[in-house]
């Protein structure tokens, strides 16, 4: 159907029609559609064209107003970078001042586009006939760039004059994700074996990667936006002058523009070690007054020893995310953690919970949770929630034994959004 969707819009008439559409409104979609059926559109193309619309104002939160110039498939536009994840991609190769870099895996060609739009000649390649056709729609204002309907691994780098490579195997088959980098598509090896040739390699790799199958050599950062892990992403030889090891990249929206913050521990050059692991808490009575949930991007990391050390914390439970301490973070340390203070500890039982909810009369409930198995619409649904007070509540495992336990906490303002992942 993604295939049919493109070739309908890849027509005169198709791309004259989407050109002409408004931007997309939902309660005007059943009318618009009628419109064009009467005006003499077919239903498929008329199909066609909307749904492309509709998936340019869902794009809008990757792409901004590039995204009224693209085309996209609903599969494609999951999986694409989003643009200020792509310009940082693209800063390290310009930065690294290689002369042409192949896209391999292109998909819809987000990474390209931001390449591209630094000047930096991009042969785009990807094995699927719809994500190229994409691609070269979406790679039409760059002169400087190509489009090859190609296995990534079979095109030759040298003859290409390429000196650098993104790479973005596939992880998913039938709709489900893949774990084992070794079943993506291409394999990681194989793809990690192009810096033979190649030196210059970064490679886009799921946020949950085992550290152990990162190179040793190379550098892996993992990219938070506005609080949700995006990405992680290898990068080796000259796309890495931080050296060896992992990162955490906090990216923020705000009324004053997007903000950018880096976590580094350098005592790690080694990223295929495991992460260093603190004692938590021997049981509540050892909870500080301040509550710290790490962005999950340093979760991803490994950095959480470091988030310890910068916080004077340590974990509320083993292998537990959250910290807990006396102390505020510093102005250096606020962009990678959101603190709270701690106001009261329940046992995790609804009957408990339910009651309190009740007698407050809490009508807004903030859920974070970490390590039990709680799902916080549910949880919700259960209580029965109904009243004007509002209050924060963190699930999770508490103490050396790992207690259930249900954290009271109020927001401290002025730390960072940071979310805590599942």
């Amino acid at each position: 159907m993604a295939e049919n969707h493109v070739a309908l819009l890849l027509t005169p008439e198709g791309w004259e029609l989407l050109s002409s559409l408004p931007p997309y409104d939902p309660a005007e979609a059943l009318s618009l559609g009628r419109s064009l059926r009467e005006e003499g559109h077919s239903p498929a193309l008329v199909a066609a064209a909307l749904t492309q619309q509709r998936l340019r104002a869902r794009a809008a939160a990757k792409f901004g107003p590039f995204a009224q110039q693209m085309l996209f498939t609903a599969d494609g536009l999951e999986q694409a970078t989003r643009l200020a994840v792509s310009a940082h991609h693209a800063a390290r190769y310009a930065a690294a001042g290689v002369t042409k870099v192949a896209d391999l895996g292109c998909g819809i060609g987000g990474d390209a586009v931001a390449l591209a739009g630094l000047d930096l000649p991009v042969l785009a390649v990807d094995r699927d006939e719809a994500a190229a056709a994409l691609a070269t729609i979406n790679l039409m204002p760059f002169p400087h760039a190509s489009v090859e309907c190609a296995d990534a691994l079979e095109i030759d780098l040298a003859e290409r004059g390429v000196d650098a490579v993104f790479a973005d195997p596939a992880r998913r088959a039938q709709g489900r994700r893949i774990t084992d980098p070794e079943q993506w598509s291409p394999a990681l090896s194989r793809v990690l074996a192009l810096r033979e040739s190649v030196p210059a390699l970064g490679i886009k790799v799921a946020p949950g990667i085992d550290h152990a199958a990162l190179p040793r050599d190379s550098h892996t950062q993992w990219v938070s936006v506005d609080g949700d892990v995006v990405e992680a992403a290898i990068w080796c030889g000259p796309l890495a002058p931080e050296g060896p090891g992992r990162s955490a990249l906090i990216m923020r929206s705000g009324a004053n523009g997007a903000s950018t913050h880096t976590l580094t521990d350098s005592s790690v050059t080694d990223p295929s070690e495991p992460p260093v692991q603190v004692d938590p808490i021997s049981s509540p009575d050892d909870l500080g007054s301040i509550i710290h949930v790490p962005d999950g991007a340093a979760v991803r990391a490994g950095l959480v020893a470091h988030l310890c050390e910068r916080l004077d914390a340590r974990p509320v439970g083993p292998r537990i995310g959250y910290l807990t301490s006396e102390s505020l973070p510093d102005a250096a340390t606020t962009p990678f953690v959101r603190s709270f203070r701690l106001t009261e500890v329940l046992p995790l039982r609804l009957k408990t919970l339910r009651a309190r909810a009740r007698d407050l009369g809490v009508g807004s409930l903030e859920i974070l949770k970490r390590g039990v198995d709680v799902s916080p619409d549910a949880l919700r649904a259960s209580l029965r929630l109904s009243g004007q007070e509002s209050e924060t509540w963190i699930l999770t495992r508490v103490g050396d034994k790992a207690k259930g336990a249900v954290l009271v906490v109020e927001p401290i303002t002025g730390t960072s959004a940071a979310h805590s992942p599942t």
